[in-house]
């Protein structure tokens, strides 16, 4: 599940420091994973990663799992999808004229506004950890993508003062799993959600498995 980030920036580093050690396997699945959320609810995936989704099915058991089983709708859902599809599909549901259909914004779902309280919390967060808004980018940083995105650096980032278990479980706590479900919500129960009722699934399905592993250390 293994996706290059490196076309996907809403926050940029402004603090970093030599990696230390190996990293661990299971992290990096989890930052990689962390990846592709972010890049897909950051942008329509084109028809590459559609292909890159569609031709890595999870096999024995780990198709037999919670994440497996919601990783292989997604898969089934990509080799059905065209980029066009998926474009016009983000379009609808996520951009819109006027009122956007569904909100990807964390505010909206703890405040019921947009750039309210949880935004000024965030962006202390952010700050601590040497994180910034690019620029050129319209997003605020509740945006579930530059929440997902944010996550991978707490897992796989090389400064380890914020990169570490207690951050990711705090910031996780606190800035995703208490709306992300609601989210998830939404997007299964709208009627023209097709490919991302499966990326809402994923998401879901992760989020879950995460709450649970966080909360086991």
């Amino acid at each position: 599940m293994h996706h290059d980030m490196s076309d996907f920036q809403p926050i940029q580093l402004t603090a970093q420091t030599p990696a230390h050690g190996e990293p661990d396997p299971e992290d990096t699945a989890r930052a990689d994973l962390y990846g592709l959320l972010a890049t897909l609810f950051y942008q329509a995936p084109d028809a590459t990663l559609l292909h890159h989704i569609a031709a890595n099915r999870a096999s024995g058991a780990d198709a037999d799992t919670v994440l497996g089983r919601a990783w292989n709708t997604l898969c089934d859902a990509a080799s059905i999808t065209t980029a066009v599809e998926a474009a016009d599909e983000y379009a609808q549901l996520f951009v819109g004229v006027g009122k956007q259909e569904i909100f990807l914004y964390g505010s909206f779902y703890q405040a019921g506004f947009l750039n309210e309280r949880p935004l000024v919390a965030l962006r202390d967060d952010l700050a601590r950890y040497g994180l910034t808004r690019h620029d050129n980018v319209s997003e605020t940083e509740d945006h579930v993508a530059a929440l997902c995105e944010v996550m991978r650096y707490l897992v796989a980032g090389d400064d380890l003062a914020v990169s570490n278990l207690g951050e990711q479980q705090r910031f996780f706590a606190r800035h995703l799993q208490p709306w992300v479900d609601r989210l998830c919500d939404a997007l299964e129960n709208h009627p023209r959600a097709r490919f991302y009722r499966s990326a809402a699934g994923l998401l879901r399905a992760f989020c879950s498995v995460e709450a649970v592993a966080l909360e086991m250390h």
